[in-house]
């Protein structure tokens, strides 16, 4: 049986991840900074939890190192930290936080795992649509998820023959939106009419692309865009 670390694995999308990867028969590790979260899902679905949080190297050596006798097959990490902030109101500390968790933070997993991940194993990041579509409030998301792209493709050569991906998804009803209340409908529908298959993302659509990644043995250094065609829509 192949084992899988969701990182970021709790809630939201990473726990979709989770659930989905536990049904398709795979054994899974939910790491997350919260560990009694992580818990309480790995309890719910049959699986085993750790504390990575990606801010803090330490966690990531001592999570390697727990898992290093059995071995890994493959990371997801959905991790990330969000300063949506005009360039006048950066704060460093946040803006550090936002690249620790996209990039830096992916690249010392690599670091610390490397040694631990099998040969056929593989890395799945998440970016996101955002950088792609430049907007006023966006640039600390947009330079963080743009940048994934190449942190994928560069270790997915620094890492060979392990794979690694990314994953960069548009709009989608991942929970995330629900802060919003009335105004997520309409947040929803906005997105749908920028995708050229007319409809908002689910959960379900970017869950079946991670899993295809984790399967897909003859591609590596690649970010998959789930984004119903967004970034190819006129206007």
């Amino acid at each position: 049986m192949e084992r899988v670390l969701v990182i970021g694995g709790a809630r939201g999308l990473g726990a979709a991840v989770a659930r989905r990867a536990r049904e398709d028969g795979y054994e899974v590790v939910i790491a997350a900074r919260d560990l009694a979260a992580a818990e309480a899902l790995a309890d719910e679905i049959g699986a085993t939890a750790l504390r990575i949080d990606l801010q803090d190297e330490s966690t990531i050596a001592a999570a390697a190192q727990h898992l290093a006798a059995e071995g890994l097959d493959h990371i997801v990490t959905t991790a990330s930290a969000p300063h949506d902030v005009r360039a006048t109101e950066l704060d460093r500390e946040s803006l550090v936080a936002a690249f620790t968790a996209k990039v830096l933070g992916p690249m010392l997993v690599a670091k610390h795992f490397a040694p631990v991940l099998r040969p056929t194993g593989s890395m799945v990041l998440f970016s996101g649509v955002v950088g792609w579509r430049p907007g006023p409030g966006s640039l600390v998301k947009g330079v963080t998820n743009g940048a994934v792209e190449y942190a994928a493709r560069h270790l997915a050569a620094d890492l060979a023959p392990v794979r690694v991906n990314a994953v960069s998804p548009g709009v989608v009803d991942s929970g995330a939106w629900d802060r919003l209340g009335e105004q997520k409908a309409a947040l929803l529908a906005k997105s749908a009419a920028g995708t050229l298959v007319g409809r908002h993302g689910e959960s379900a659509d970017l869950v079946d692309a991670v899993l295809w990644l984790l399967r897909a043995g003859f591609v590596s250094g690649e970010t998959v865009h789930v984004e119903g065609g967004a970034r190819h829509k006129a206007g």
